[in-house]
């Protein structure tokens, strides 16, 4: 039966499966032939909607999932295929984007990317010139050129969300993004993987509260102990296995065909419980030698899947400490989220700081107040000559840099993050909210310091402003912009809030939800 997966995944009454596969570091041989073979069994057994083609996983380099997509695509079996913004600029994403619609593979999962691994001669610059966000408006731009042109496809796209966070801040942070995804463009949803019921329970709530009617998959995982104890560790950015499930499945995989027999039911319950609780399809992972393990979970499911209630106990594994954002737990209705109820703590200087650059931003560096039109005749004299544009980046660098760590990119965005640098506070350079990849409130590249949307949320919640976390979209950083004065910039209305780009335009647009702010 050939399956569609823009069919599928938009019929409400088709409960979709999608299976993610991973290219190895060969171009031909056994790792490309196991791929292959997997995926044509895929294809035969009917049940699949798609493969997913992973993109440079854990930021090493693989067989790009363009070319081996392609080969699957062309057997008849629809692909997925990962496109992340860590490896190229704006300008080759495009062009890939362009070749992707080109070869007919118009399913993306856009992400942001794991930071940049190990390559040839060392470890790879990373990018990060655009975020998940933006590429998700970039795909969306871009289909509608494609339709213009003839084509009645664009691009259907999708997101990923991580519900398994620790702290209030990162689970905020990653449904405030969500909600600018959706807004941008994301028609679907896949969730990173967890052991939790009580997450996947709290995820598809915050979707009601926030009326994001978008198509969910929860991921399912093939959970071996090699896995378990990456996962353990914090080396797959955004996935939790915690200690007591590590010991679980350490303790089951003594006997390894009790182990394996163990993972299969794991696996096959917890996307029963997915299929209850209204999620709209499950993602499955872990099947790297062949399509067998998948259908035995397939299988299992069909024969249990009325029995979900009875597994969510066995799917009770929260992190020390956890946050969860409702009170109710499956498999009752999900009432009002709560937020605010362990105050963030937040440092002494972050106190001070924030209410005083929100301050002096709000006089300064607003079209709407009364000197505003003086400020731009002041700085049109001092961009007329090289003393004043001298001057200028004097009075601002120095004084950035000591108190943001300033990169002078001459398009400051620090407005959207709490009045936190994107550039210099994030490696990835994220201005529209976190990647998925932090761990306890911290950073995923830097562990020794916080993540800065982590931050921006704590400033946010104790000033009752965490609405502006999912305030609109970000437009890109504009690097024409590089080494010059942000603050002649904004006046002269050269940055990204007065740019009258097709994107920045979108940006400004763009509407999506959170919380009223009187709740937080």
């Amino acid at each position: 039966m050939l399956r569609v997966f823009q069919t599928d995944i938009l019929d409400p009454e088709q409960f979709v499966v999608t299976l993610e596969l991973v290219p190895g570091r060969e171009s031909t041989g056994r790792s490309v032939d196991t791929v292959m073979g997997i995926a044509k069994d895929a294809f035969a057994d009917g049940r699949i909607s798609a493969v997913s083609i992973t993109d440079n996983p854990g930021g090493n380099p693989s067989l790009s999932p363009d070319a081996i997509g392609y080969r699957i695509f062309s057997i008849g079996m629809d692909v997925i295929v990962h496109f992340t913004c860590r490896d190229m600029n704006r300008v080759g994403m495009e062009s890939r984007a362009l070749q992707l619609a080109m070869m007919g593979m118009k399913n993306i999962l856009a992400l942001n990317g794991d930071y940049s691994g190990k390559g040839f001669g060392g470890q790879g610059a990373p990018v990060f010139d655009l975020d998940s966000v933006n590429l998700q408006i970039m795909l969306m731009l871009i289909s509608q050129r494609v339709n213009a042109a003839g084509d009645p496809d664009g691009f259907l796209t999708g997101c990923a969300v991580s519900p398994f966070k620790q702290t209030e801040g990162e689970c905020v942070a990653q449904y405030a993004k969500m909600s600018r995804k959706v807004a941008a463009g994301a028609q679907f949803v896949i969730t990173q993987l967890g052991y939790d019921a009580r997450k996947f329970h709290e995820l598809i709530g915050i979707q009601r509260y926030m009326d994001l009617r978008v198509p969910t998959l929860g991921s399912v995982y093939l959970l071996t102990p090699g896995a378990a104890r990456m996962i353990n560790q914090g080396r797959v950015p955004g996935a939790v296995v915690t200690d007591p499930l590590l010991h679980t499945v350490l303790t089951e995989w003594k006997d390894k065909k009790r182990g394996k027999a163990a993972a299969i039911e794991r696996a096959a319950r917890l996307g029963a419980i997915l299929q209850g609780l209204g999620y709209r399809g499950i993602h499955i992972g872990g099947i790297h030698r062949d399509f067998s393990t998948a259908g035995m979970i397939l299988n299992r499911m069909a024969q249990i899947k009325d029995d979900w209630q009875a597994f969510i106990p066995r799917f009770n594994f929260p992190q020390p400490s956890g946050f969860y954002a409702f009170r109710e737990t499956p498999p009752d209705p999900v009432a009002t989220p709560v937020f605010g109820l362990r105050p963030p703590s937040v440092p002494v200087v972050d106190r001070v700081l924030y209410p005083l650059m929100r301050r002096a931003h709000n006089l300064f560096f607003n079209f709407d107040v009364p000197l505003a039109p003086m400020y731009r005749t002041l700085c049109k004299a001092m961009d007329n000559n090289i003393v004043g544009r001298m001057f200028m980046n004097l009075a601002e660098h120095p004084l950035k840099r000591m108190l943001l760590g300033c990169l002078q990119c001459g398009d400051c965005a620090i407005q959207h993050v709490g009045f936190l640098c994107p550039e210099s506070g994030c490696p990835k350079h994220t201005r529209n909210g976190a990647c998925g990849g932090s761990r306890n409130g911290r950073c995923e590249v830097n562990p020794d310091r916080q993540c800065v949307w982590f931050r921006a949320h704590n400033r946010l919640a104790a000033n009752g402003k965490i609405k502006q976390m999912c305030d609109g979209c970000v437009p890109p950083r504009m690097w024409e912009l590089n080494n010059t004065s942000s603050w002649l910039n904004f006046h002269l209305q050269r940055d990204h809030q007065s740019n009258a780009s097709e994107i920045a335009q979108f940006c400004r647009q763009a509407s999506c939800r959170l919380l009223p702010e009187e709740e937080v």
